[in-house]
């Protein structure tokens, strides 16, 4: 699956999904310091899912009726690295076929699902 990673995430994160087989584009990598709009808009243009620990893309999302190509809220606070990273790659491998259509938000025991698209 190809995901473009917010800027907010460290680099072993990213790596760690490149590992598991997923095309990962870092915005750290390619677009550092770009609006939350612009990301989206990049994410269409690549055919990406974003990833993040931002909650204002679900407002761009289902307010404001910016257009999508998947969204990966993650709650993950105060956990080590490895625990979120653990976290992360289970949820994408159960949740993978929806992942383009909906706002996933992935909380340490939850994984919620909406459709956006």
């Amino acid at each position: 699956m190809r995901f473009l990673a917010d800027e907010n995430f460290e680099p072993q994160f990213v790596e760690s999904l490149r590992d598991e087989g997923h095309e990962v584009l870092f915005l750290d990598e390619y677009r550092a310091g770009v609006s939350d709009e612009e990301i989206l808009e990049f994410a269409v243009e690549q055919n990406a899912v974003v990833i993040t620990n931002d909650k204002d893309f679900g407002e761009l999302i289902f307010r404001h009726g910016f257009e999508s190509r998947g969204v990966v809220f993650l709650r993950l606070y105060d956990l080590p690295l490895s625990e979120r990273i653990r976290i992360v790659i289970e949820a994408i491998r159960s949740h993978e076929a929806v992942l383009k259509t909906s706002f996933t938000v992935i909380s340490e025991d939850n994984v919620r699902v909406r459709k956006s698209l």
